[in-house]
């Protein structure tokens, strides 16, 4: 009868991974080749069985429940296993079926429409600040960040990615510019204090709504930085700029056409977009059951083709395509760094259950990122083809003279958010 026992034996090589079961017997899979080490074992005698029967989302509900614990390595030892023989993983059978049923109910899974989007925001994003201050940076800036060495800090490193997104954007006096799933509004006062611009920020989360707005006083600029709680869909009016950072992967695969269609509407005929979303190299696929259940539902990366195709038909120009290979692994493994080291505290604030989750969300993304297929692209775009110069050096220029201003405002901004978030 096939059994967890066979799966595992037959898909480790890479690697070793010892298993004790809740006999206490033990058993060791791999050791062909090099790659991570783990030990674990099961509390309770059913938890192989459900593992077996759907390893993907129950082995991570085994962890959540105290059902698998480590005994040696940590859970980001055995998930860096896993990611090391993915391939043979999702060979086997339960893999293929319960793929194959998540692709079915795909246009399901991914329903964003009016009336479930600010819910599947919210159950994400309103969990709290606390929890998120133990991990991001001082910014609040729950993207990624853009590594120009690889050695930079987190802190470092987003205002890289802010300084990098400003340059594209070619910021000018006087413009308008819709920032679409604005967060914590760091990223709108950043480009309202590289240019005399007018903001209007848009998200669904209530919490990440309030912070934003009272960062905006703090600052003074208020008259023109603002920040709404309404559906991309809702927003009328143009602007000369738009950016999304984040947002897209909340989108749905189903309601990319919809997405793009809006940006093109909202866009002046001279203005430029630039549209940030983690994406793959892969062929279009389908969000994890972990993933989907426990951290994003209704989330989903689109593959770049799905993202070009709905660009396709809205008729705007792509201007330009970047793509950014490890950056949110490098990105990931902060965060991952800094809740391990304020672990107790979140226990405090949610409980050890959430901390096992936030745990396995965070290390899984950054195996996606370091040892997977995962990827974020940048795209340019414009209502018309000579928008921005012809070739790309602008931007190196534009952004040495950025960062030639940020001693001028960049502490403060910054500092906003911690005052905004303390009161």
């Amino acid at each position: 009868m096939p059994s967890l026992h066979g799966l595992l034996d037959k898909a480790i090589s890479n690697g070793r991974l010892t298993v004790t079961d809740a006999k206490g017997v033990t058993h060791v899979y791999g050791g062909k080749g090099p790659g991570p080490e783990a030990a674990i074992r099961f509390t309770t005698p059913t938890v192989a069985r459900k593992i077996f029967l759907n390893p993907e989302l129950k082995a991570a509900e085994a962890y959540m429940d105290g059902e698998l614990v480590m005994d040696q390595g940590s859970i980001h030892d055995l998930i860096r296993l896993f990611f090391a023989n993915k391939r043979q993983f999702d060979l086997s059978a339960s893999q293929i079926f319960w793929r194959g049923v998540a692709r079915g109910l795909k246009r399901f899974q991914q329903n964003n429409a009016l009336s479930r989007a600010r819910g599947n925001v919210q159950a994400h994003y309103d969990i709290g600040e606390e929890i998120y201050r133990l991990f991001l940076d001082a910014d609040m800036q729950y993207s990624c960040a853009y590594f120009a060495e690889g050695t930079e800090t987190l802190e470092q490193a987003q205002t890289l990615k802010k300084r990098h997104l400003a340059a594209k954007l070619q910021l000018a006096d006087g413009q308008r510019l819709l920032d679409i799933g604005c967060g914590w509004g760091g990223l709108g006062l950043y480009l309202a204090h590289v240019a005399d611009i007018e903001v209007v920020g848009v998200t669904l989360s209530e919490r990440q709504l309030a912070v934003a707005r009272r960062r905006a006083e703090i600052l003074g600029v208020s008259d023109r930085v603002k920040f709404e709680l309404i559906d991309y869909r809702e927003v009328e009016g143009k602007f000369d700029r738009i950016v999304s950072v984040g947002m897209l992967e909340h989108v749905g695969v189903h309601y990319l056409k919809p997405y793009f269609l809006t940006v093109r509407d909202r866009l002046s005929p001279d203005g430029v977009a630039l549209i940030h979303s983690i994406s793959t190299k892969a062929p279009p696929g389908i969000t994890g059951p972990f993933l989907r259940k426990y951290i994003f539902p209704g989330g989903y990366a689109p593959s770049l083709s799905e993202a070009v195709s709905a660009i396709e038909l809205s008729g705007l120009w792509i201007l330009d395509c970047e793509i950014w290979r490890c950056h949110y692994g490098h990105t990931l493994r902060h965060w991952r760094d800094r809740f391990d080291a304020n672990r107790a505290r979140a226990a405090e604030v949610m409980d050890e259950r959430f901390c096992r989750m936030w745990e396995l969300y965070l290390s899984m993304c950054e195996c996606a990122f370091m040892q997977g297929a995962s990827n974020v692209f940048q795209i340019q775009l414009g209502r018309e083809r000579d928008v921005v110069p012809l070739t790309r050096d602008y931007i190196a220029v534009e952004e040495a003279r950025i960062a030639g201003r940020e001693t001028e405002f960049l502490d403060r901004v910054v500092a906003s958010a911690k005052q905004a978030l303390e009161e």
